[in-house]
């Protein structure tokens, strides 16, 4: 999804929009790559391509296959993949990275063409905890750090550590959730970056330094050195970072952050994004600049990427990269080969509100947006469907002839809307917009309408639902909005699914 323009020439920041945290970012001669956190959803961990690192294209998702990847369907949402590092090493690219479920632990897999095929994972059962790091040092030793901090001697070639985990630096006195360690060598340093303070509103970076990668290391004099914490900056959360070199030698660091909408506390919607943040270097230090809405002018040149087409026709024998399911995919309930040109679902859990249900999406990537499909549930019965996690969900569901609007925010379930509609497909259809004004401290991040679309193209709205109740905010978790399709029985067959941004 390309950023969006704005009309004096500058590039909208996040440049990843949507649910796409934990950004993991390296540079290959002239070309980056970029991967992302993606918890409940399979195929695991989607990875982008940049050569200017404003326009990133989805490439592949590093775990797309079943033996890599296993989520049970017991695991509740926001389990599942945590927060990967991606580096390129004599000759191979390595990604290390937490599966979060029950018979998880860290992996390794390992690929020449990031694009894929990814190999099968090598556990790495000596390396504890979450957000593990990859680097090397002069002598070629590869050292693993993991949130706390804590580091290990570590062959990714076979999982074997070395020695126990030994403790590093843990940020500022007091600070939470000291996470998503990186370790650089830049000029006569070794730098140690790291998040703290939490994923919230408290989140922040802070660095140390040392002479070797096993520290002593001394912390910044200006830690934290990006947090957004107790500021009305539009973007919030700012946090787990990763540094990397623009094309024109300049550093940079891409980072997570979300965008609150809406009254008191603030609602985000769409989940934590990737943005872009300049970095200068005073005294042998990283000083980041403003992670701004929009870019700033940059001196190099921009390569945009292809441009995706709002719609999908699923001509393809296998959905794109930026389709994601719950917990596995299996041919059997999921396919675009049985009816050519469609896509096919065949139910297993009965509603959006079990874990096994079949369910196809994309990521909400827009603060307003449409998106409608075409659906013909004649041998079963299904629909369009807003999600965040199994108790917070909207939908528009087709069956016998009729349509009805479901809602589930927490342990209520209700019917908002119903009408019934002719025999044969019929178009289903989703418009997230800003809500009406006047706005005021109680007003919620924006409003969902749901409805039909009529022969004749008109839209028969049948319910508008606070997005609120569809935030991170009331649901907690770390993933955000997915809009997609599913099968709550028998078999359901869609032609064609649109995404269209309403917002630049």
């Amino acid at each position: 999804m390309p950023p969006l323009r704005q009309p004096d020439g500058r590039f909208a920041n996040p440049v990843i929009p949507g649910f796409h945290p934990d950004p993991s970012v390296c540079r290959v001669g002239d070309d980056y790559y970029l991967a992302c956190s993606s918890f409940e959803y399979f195929p695991g961990v989607p990875l982008f391509h940049s050569r200017d690192l404003v326009h990133w294209t989805q490439i592949g998702n590093v775990l797309d296959r079943p033996e890599q990847l296993r989520l049970p369907a017991s695991m509740p949402s926001s389990g599942g993949i945590y927060a990967p590092t991606l580096r390129h090493h004599d000759g191979r690219f390595w990604l290390i990275v937490t599966n979060c479920s029950e018979g998880g632990g860290n992996l390794v897999v390992t690929a020449t063409d990031p694009a894929g095929p990814w190999s099968d994972p090598i556990w790495a059962p000596g390396v504890p905890g979450i957000d593990p790091d990859l680097v090397w040092d002069e002598d070629g030793t590869c050292w693993c750090t993991v949130a706390g901090v804590s580091q290990v001697r570590l062959d990714p070639s076979t999982g074997q550590t070395y020695g126990t985990p030994h403790r590093l630096w843990s940020g500022g006195p007091g600070a939470k959730a000291p996470e998503a360690p990186h370790l650089y060598r830049i000029g006569d340093y070794w730098y140690l970056l790291i998040a703290e303070g939490g994923t919230e509103r408290g989140h922040g970076v802070s660095i140390a330094r040392g002479r070797t990668p096993q520290g002593p290391f001394e912390p910044c004099p200006a830690n934290p050195i990006l947090t957004h914490r107790g500021t009305d900056h539009p973007v919030q959360n700012t946090g787990h970072a990763d540094l990397v070199q623009a094309p024109d030698g300049s550093w940079w660091m891409a980072l997570l952050g979300v965008r609150p909408g809406g009254g008191t506390p603030g609602w985000h919607v769409l989940g934590r994004e990737t943005f872009l943040a300049p970095v200068t270097w005073v005294d042998d230090w990283p000083v980041v600049g403003e992670v701004a809405p929009e870019l700033p002018e940059l001196p190099w040149p921009l390569s945009p990427g292809p441009v995706e087409e709002h719609r999908d026709h699923f001509e393809l024998a296998e959905l794109r990269p930026q389709w994601i399911s719950l917990r596995d995919r299996p041919a059997e309930h999921c396919t675009t080969k049985e009816r050519p040109g469609w896509l096919t679902l065949r139910a297993r859990g009965g509603s959006l509100d079990e874990s096994d249900v079949v369910f196809t999406g994309r990521r909400q990537q827009h603060l307003s947006c449409r998106a409608r499909t075409l659906v013909d549930a004649a041998e079963g019965s299904g629909g369009l469907a807003v999600r965040l996690d199994e108790r917070h969900h909207y939908e528009i569901e087709v069956s016998d002839a009729r349509v009805r609007v479901v809602a589930r925010v927490g342990d209520l379930r209700t019917v908002v809307g119903a009408q019934s509609v002719p025999a044969g497909p019929v178009v289903l259809g989703v418009t997230i917009t800003e809500p009406p004004s006047p706005h005021g401290p109680c007003t919620g991040p924006d409003v969902v309408s749901l409805g039909v679309e009529q022969p004749d193209g008109t839209f028969t709205e049948l319910a508008t639902l606070d997005g609120r109740y569809l935030s991170t905010e009331v649901a907690g978790g770390f993933t955000g909005r997915v809009i997609g399709m599913y099968a709550a029985a028998g078999t359901v067959h869609f032609d064609w699914f649109d995404y269209e941004p309403l917002d630049g």
